[in-house]
């Protein structure tokens, strides 16, 4: 597994991010959106920021695999 960096988001929602250990794309990958709105400083932006580069790698939001299965 490669370690992608994050694409450019809000920095409340970079420090969100790295409250819960996620640094990389792929470790975005493991979570929920529900997950990732419940952040403090995580909005709905950083969804629409995310959500096409995770698409280009590959990847998708936890919810999402669940879907596909």
């Amino acid at each position: 597994m490669t370690d992608t960096p994050l694409p450019r988001i809000s920095k409340p929602a970079m420090r969100a991010l790295t409250s819960i250990g996620v640094t990389t794309l792929e470790g975005v990958a493991g979570k929920s959106r529900a997950e990732l709105l419940a952040l403090h400083g995580f909005g709905p932006q950083a969804i629409r920021i995310l959500e096409p580069v995770l698409a280009e790698h590959g990847l998708a939001f936890a919810d999402d695999d669940q879907a596909n299965r």
